[in-house]
C-alpha cells in the first residue's frame, strides 16, 4: 500500500511537471510578460501577498511527562502505576492569505493516538471595518474556557470541551465580546433518524488588560452539552445511548493583579441526563456539573521566571466518572527561552470513597 502510494505521488508530480512544461513552451513570450505584469500589480494593490514568508506564522509544543499514580480503592486493594510519555506534540500553521481572510491549521498528537488535523478554520475578519469576524472548520467551539495553572485538564474540560466542524459568527469591540455557533454534532436522539446540523450555542464576555490589572469574565451556552469529547468514550464503555439533548451553561472569571492570578469556572447541564441502554430501558441522572477555582503566583528565582499554583476542583452527579474533589498543587520554572519544567501533585476523591494520589513531571518547549 505504501509503495503504490509513494508510486501515485511520483506520477502526480511527473505529470503536473509535464503539464507545467507543455504551457509554458505553448505560451508566448508578450503573453508570459502580460501574465507576470498581472500578477505584479495585484501584489501591488495587495490583492496577493508580496512575501508568503512573511504572511505564514508556524508554532509548535512539545511536553513529555513522567507520572506516578496510586490508588486507593474503597472495597478493595490499591494499585501503583508509573510511566514516561510523549503526552503531547502539536504543530500549528498560520496564514495571513490577503487582508481580512486568514487560514489556521493544528496538527495534534496524544500519547497513543494518531496524528490528527485538530483545527482547520478559515476566518474572515472585517477588521478596522467593522468588528466582527466569520470562521468556518474544524475547531473547539467556544463553550467553556477550561484556563488553568495545571498539567491536568480541569474537570469543567472534562465534561463541557467539544471539537466539531462548525460555523461561528462573532464580535469583539471595546473590550466586549461574543459569539454564536451551529454545528451538526455527534451525539443524536436515539429517536432520530436522521442526521442535521441542530447543534447551536452562544458565547458573550468582557476583558480588559492594563498595566497592573488583567480581567475576563464570560458566559456560555450549549443546546447539547452532551455533544462534548468526553461523554464519547462514556456512551461507548458504558454501551449507553442519549433520549434527549440536554443544554449547558458556563460562566468563567479570570483576574490578573500584578503577580497573583485567580481563575473562577462553572459548567453545569441544564437538564437531567436521558439514557438508553442495551436493553431499552431509560435511565435518568441529574444535572451534570463541574467546577474550577484557582490561585497562582508569579515570582523570579535569581533569573529565572517561577510560578507556583493551587486548585480546589470538584463535580456533581458525575457518577464516579469523574473525581467528587480534587485537590491540586504545581511548581514551574523556567529553564532558558521557550522551555519549561513543571511538577504537579493531585489527590482525588470520589463518590463511592475511592481515592487517587498521583505525582507528574512534565518538561516542555514552545516555539
Amino acid at each position: 500500500m505504501r509503495k503504490m502510494v509513494i508510486n501515485l505521488l511520483c506520477l502526480t508530480i511527473c505529470s503536473a511537471f509535464f503539464v507545467v512544461t507543455a504551457y509554458a513552451e505553448g505560451t508566448s513570450h508578450d503573453e508570459l510578460s502580460k501574465r507576470v505584469s498581472l500578477i505584479e500589480a495585484k501584489i501591488e494593490k495587495g490583492i496577493m501577498p508580496a512575501k508568503w514568508a512573511e504572511r505564514i506564522s508556524v508554532s509548535g509544543l512539545i511536553e513529555v511527562e513522567a507520572g506516578h499514580t496510586s490508588t486507593d480503592p474503597a472495597d478493595g486493594d490499591g494499585d501503583d502505576e508509573s510511566d514516561i510519555a510523549v503526552s503531547t506534540v502539536e504543530l500549528g500553521i498560520e496564514a495571513k492569505i490577503i487582508d481580512h481572510v486568514s487560514g489556521n491549521i493544528l496538527f495534534l498528537y496524544e500519547d497513543g493516538e494518531d496524528i490528527a488535523v485538530d483545527e482547520a478554520t478559515i476566518t474572515i475578519s472585517g477588521e478596522d471595518i467593522v468588528p466582527l469576524y466569520l470562521t468556518a472548520g474544524e475547531m473547539y467551539v467556544p463553550f467553556g474556557n477550561f484556563e488553568s495553572h495545571m498539567i491536568s485538564d480541569p474537570l469543567t474540560l472534562e465534561i463541557a470541551e467539544t471539537r466539531e466542524a462548525a460555523i461561528q459568527m462573532g464580535f469583539e469591540r471595546g473590550g466586549f465580546y461574543g459569539s454564536a455557533f451551529i454545528f451538526n454534532g455527534d451525539a443524536d436522539e436515539v429517536d432520530e433518524d436522521d442526521s442535521h446540523i441542530d447543534n447551536f450555542g452562544a458565547n458573550a464576555g468582557y476583558s480588559m488588560e492594563s498595566d497592573a490589572f488583567n480581567l475576563d469574565f464570560g458566559f456560555s451556552f450549549i443546546n447539547n452539552l452532551i455533544d462534548a469529547d468526553g461523554w464519547e468514550d462514556v456512551m461507548d464503555e458504558e454501551e449507553l445511548a442519549l433520549k434527549a439533548y440536554a443544554a449547558g451553561m458556563g460562566a468563567h472569571a479570570i483576574v490578573n493583579v500584578g503577580p497573583v492570578t485567580f481563575i473562577a469556572e462553572y459548567v453545569t447541564a441544564m437538564d437531567d441526563i436521558e439514557w438508553i441502554d442495551e436493553g431499552d430501558n431509560l435511565i435518568v441522572e441529574g444535572e451534570v456539573s463541574a467546577w474550577n477555582l484557582e490561585a497562582g503566583y508569579d515570582f523570579a528565582i535569581g533569573e529565572k521566571e517561577a510560578a507556583v499554583a493551587v486548585a480546589l476542583q470538584g463535580t456533581d452527579e458525575a457518577h464516579n466518572r469523574l473525581p467528587e474533589t480534587r485537590y491540586l498543587g504545581t511548581f514551574v520554572l523556567g529553564i532558558v527561552d521557550n522551555t519549561t519544567l513543571a511538577f504537579e501533585y493531585f489527590h482525588d476523591e470520589y463518590e463511592n470513597d475511592d481515592e487517587e494520589d498521583g505525582f507528574t513531571a512534565q518538561l516542555a518547549i514552545a516555539f
